[in-house]
């Protein structure tokens, strides 16, 4: 099973690889995100890459371009990551890039989906495998129309789908006000509604449900799941478990 390696502001690269190889020693796939506006040099980033791949036999990343507003060096977009040529440098088969199913905070759907055609473009060209992670969201169909759509533009990637995992509302209602999470907001609040209180733990069940009623060709573009963890490891976990039989391969972010 892959489990992510978030890059928070101000984290120490060298302190990831070292979660990276603790995790690959209990037997899991560790996949790093590379923050592309915290690296401070080609050098940091070169190095970073080296020891994720030498240490911890990384494979596969996701690359991002940061929560801080100035680049700390030369790159200041994922796409600046990409271009530098240190992925395929250091023998990285598999890249995975953000969707946002519901609207990117700063770019313009246009310009998102330009985006991805350019990371198709460069996965071809560098023969590597280029997937798309999405944000999470609360109902099945904004990712079933946003997939609709990258097929209709010819961005013939893998799709995985971000799950927020089992949490309270008031929780999930936080890292959705922080993450910019559109319209499908409003069925997390129909839910609080229903409940009448904020203490019931909510999963992924019904964004689930409602992706396994879509059109097969919605469905073959769905390469596995990503599981954010929102209410710990535990709770995601056990939501894994209980749906081994039903959903694509499922990852988890380590925190």
């Amino acid at each position: 099973m892959d489990v992510t390696i978030t890059f928070l502001p101000g984290d120490n690269y060298r302190r990831n690889v070292e979660t990276a190889s603790e995790l690959r020693r209990a037997g899991y796939n560790p996949v790093p995100h590379i923050a592309a506006r915290e690296m401070p040099s080609r050098e940091a980033l070169d190095d970073f890459l080296a020891r994720a791949r030498g240490e911890a036999d990384v494979r596969r990343i996701l690359v991002i371009a940061g929560d801080v507003a100035a680049a700390k060096g030369p790159f200041g977009s994922s796409r600046d990551v990409c271009a530098s040529g240190l992925i395929e440098a250091n023998g990285i088969e598999s890249v995975s890039v953000a969707g946002h199913p519901e609207g990117h905070p700063f770019l313009a759907p246009a310009n998102a989906f330009k985006a991805l055609e350019a990371w198709r473009d460069w996965g071809r060209q560098a023969g590597i495998r280029v997937e798309v992670t999405t944000q999470f969201c609360f109902e099945s169909a904004p990712i079933v129309e946003w997939i609709g759509e990258l097929g209709a533009r010819g961005v013939d990637l893998p799709v995985i789908v971000g799950l927020a995992g089992p949490a309270t509302p008031a929780t999930l209602m936080k890292f959705a006000l922080r993450c910019g999470i559109g319209n499908s907001i409003r069925s997390l609040r129909s839910q609080i509604g229903r409940f009448g209180r904020l203490l019931i733990d909510t999963g992924p069940d019904d964004v689930v449900h409602g992706l396994q009623s879509a059109p097969e060709k919605t469905k073959a573009s769905i390469a596995g799941f990503h599981l954010f963890p929102f209410g710990g490891l535990r709770k995601a976990g056990e939501w894994r478990r209980s749906y081994a039989g039903h959903a694509p391969q499922t990852e988890r972010s380590a925190p």
